[in-house]
């Protein structure tokens, strides 16, 4: 390849990375994660529902599945937390060497979105189409499960993020994945335990108010709010 060649070709990756800087960029880049990760998320509700109604026996057999349901949210919760932190630090570690600003955004930044995208607005979107949802802020009430993975989810994304450039846009895009898909269960799940049981004659709104739900704080809290605060500009690759 000739050295034009291969200045052209680093101009387009440059233009390519200016573009999906911007806040819509990013959202239409993620918005097909975001799609099939809720899609897949309710098929796998699905078939646990399936499952449950064929083998459940009255009010007992339900409150059970219902508890089986709360179990399973706060699993995925917390796994959403720990791939959030890594998406994060591995993201901002990509583009500044501050390991203060590090430490304020890989905790804070999935701490706040992934309370946005799993429980505030999966409650409100229960609230809007008129179910009697119940709030539930595990950051509030089991902090003591919360630490440890934002805690080492951020131990993971340091460690990762330290690799070879050439595989951290691999981790990268393999930690946002599992993050987008995580959340659409924690979320659903969250829904479920939570007041919307009969979720399914209302499956279409469910859906669409998800990947809303998933789509905006996941492309915040992996993407743009790390390299925001790691002073990225449009077309800028360089670290601080």
């Amino acid at each position: 390849m000739s050295l034009e060649k291969k200045e052209q070709f680093h101009d387009h990756s440059s233009h390519d990375h200016g573009h999906n800087a911007s806040f819509t960029g990013e959202l239409m880049h993620h918005l097909p994660y975001a799609i099939f990760s809720v899609a897949l998320a309710m098929i796998i509700l699905t078939l646990i529902d399936y499952s449950s109604v064929s083998q459940s026996v009255g009010h007992a057999a339900r409150k059970a599945s219902c508890s089986g349901y709360h179990m399973l949210f706060h699993s995925f919760h917390f796994l959403h937390i720990l791939f959030a932190a890594t998406g994060t630090v591995i993201t901002f570690s990509r583009f500044s060497n501050n390991f203060l600003k590090t430490v304020i955004v890989g905790t804070l930044s999935p701490a706040f979105f992934c309370m946005l995208s799993d429980v505030v607005l999966p409650y409100a979107a229960g609230r809007l189409l008129g179910v009697d949802m119940e709030l539930h802020i595990c950051f509030h009430r089991e902090l003591q499960n919360v630490l440890p993975f934002l805690g080492i989810g951020f131990i993971n994304g340091l460690i990762l993020s330290r690799h070879h450039s050439s595989m951290i846009s691999i981790f990268s895009l393999g930690s946002h994945v599992s993050h987008i898909l995580i959340s659409s269960l924690a979320s659903l799940f969250y829904m479920v335990s939570h007041g919307f049981d009969n979720w399914y004659p209302q499956m279409g709104m469910v859906f669409l108010f998800l990947v809303i739900a998933i789509v905006i704080p996941c492309t915040l809290s992996d993407v743009l709010v790390p390299m925001y605060w790691a002073g990225v500009k449009p077309g800028s690759h360089d670290k601080e």
